[in-house]
């Protein structure tokens, strides 16, 4: 049977869905790269914004991350993928970061947490409060026994009067943290209010200061995430990284590519799509362990066009494609985000992203998948 789906002129159009998943065959562990998929989080969609700012299903969050790990997936936690800054308040952001971790233990599964200044109240005024914020939500996941990823502050990005006073923020966490950890640079595209980040606009002065603090501190930093939607300027970083530091793409539109890399290196991952994308990223990269990049790239290319559509601008709302397709595939009971972020997206958007997602195959029970979209049609007042 065809389903009738809404295009962007807002004209139905039939489609007809595919009957069968992709049958995927993957050798775990994964061995030629370290792959991290950024995870959503589920809401409970019986508590409401009054009850508490971000009302979170821990039991369907943390099967969530089961189910990455069982693909042999990393997690990235509380990062941007899991509205961090856009629904997800600090409080609740610690409290999944040590419950993903205690869970992590128990299923033998990679993890590393985001470490942000998210929960000052006002706007910093000197680089001591910015560090110190750092230093508070640093020390909650290295409690919990996870690796940190520093991600990029908008704090930090707010007073920072130029690059020396990235490289003396920085500096002082890299020399205190018990750990290695990860340096996430994210783009304006993901949050405006990144803009300028490393003391400049000019994105050649931005690399040479990110370049300088890894290479003031190259010992206490196991990679860096990249996320500038930028193919050839993550090349040109990745091969001016010291010895032993790895590059983790985060980048959703030319990912293949990077993690395939070329004669002169490649891209390990740290990426948002690979929510939805977890079973088709494991047997690409599981192809790749086996010398197969061409079976890599047959496997992985074709996802490519759903993941545009994802992180298609405004890009930040990418979460609401992510989430939909969760539900879709079965993960979740419900598509209801923290904050109410499923209404970021408009009714042909989503019908597009499952179009593009039932294509290739990852919804592992079309049938379910089609009955759910013909319920989120119907309640927007269209005959399916």
């Amino acid at each position: 049977m065809s389903i009738r789906l809404p295009d962007a002129s807002g004209a139905l159009r039939d489609y007809v869905p595919r009957a069968q998943p992709v049958a995927l065959a993957t050798d775990l562990p994964l061995r030629s790269r370290v792959v991290y998929s950024a995870a959503h989080v589920v809401a409970d969609p019986l508590r409401t914004a009054a009850d508490e700012p971000a009302a979170v299903d821990w039991d369907a969050t943390l099967a969530f991350r089961r189910h990455l790990w069982s693909h042999g997936l990393g997690v990235a936690e509380a990062m941007d993928t899991a509205q961090r800054g856009m629904g997800l308040d600090w409080p609740v952001a610690a409290e999944l970061i040590r419950r993903s971790s205690a869970e992590a233990r128990s299923a033998g599964g990679r993890i590393a947490c985001g470490v942000g200044t998210d929960h000052l109240t006002g706007p910093a005024v000197t680089l001591a409060e910015v560090t110190a914020a750092y230093e508070e939500q640093l020390a909650v996941v290295e409690a919990a026994g996870s690796q940190a990823v520093l991600m990029a502050s908008r704090a930090l990005a707010a007073i920072a009067r130029g690059p020396e006073d990235y490289l003396q923020v920085y500096g002082h966490l890299l020399r205190q943290s018990s750990d290695r950890v990860i340096l996430h640079w994210l783009g304006p595209m993901f949050d405006p209010a990144l803009a300028g980040y490393w003391g400049s606009d000019d994105l050649d002065l931005a690399t040479g200061t990110f370049l300088d603090v890894i290479a003031a501190h190259p010992d206490k930093v196991d990679g860096v995430k990249i996320s500038l939607l930028d193919a050839r300027r993550e090349v040109e970083l990745r091969r001016r990284l010291p010895d032993g530091v790895r590059c983790y793409t985060g980048d959703d539109f030319n990912y293949p590519e990077l993690i395939a890399g070329d004669a002169e290196g490649f891209s390990h991952a740290l990426l948002g799509v690979f929510d939805p994308l977890a079973p088709l990223a494991a047997a690409a990269v599981s192809a790749l362990d086996s010398g197969d990049t061409a079976g890599f790239r047959r496997t992985l290319d074709p996802t490519v066009e759903l993941s545009r559509h994802l992180f298609s601008a405004p890009t930040r709302f990418y979460k609401t494609g992510v989430v939909l397709l969760a539900w879709l595939a079965g993960h979740q009971q419900h598509f209801t985000m923290v904050g109410g972020l499923q209404s970021a997206r408009s009714l042909p958007h989503l019908a597009r992203a499952y179009e593009l997602a039932d294509r290739v195959g990852i919804l592992p029970d079309p049938e379910l998948a089609e009955a759910r979209m013909r319920q989120l049609l119907t309640l927007h007042g269209v005959d399916a």
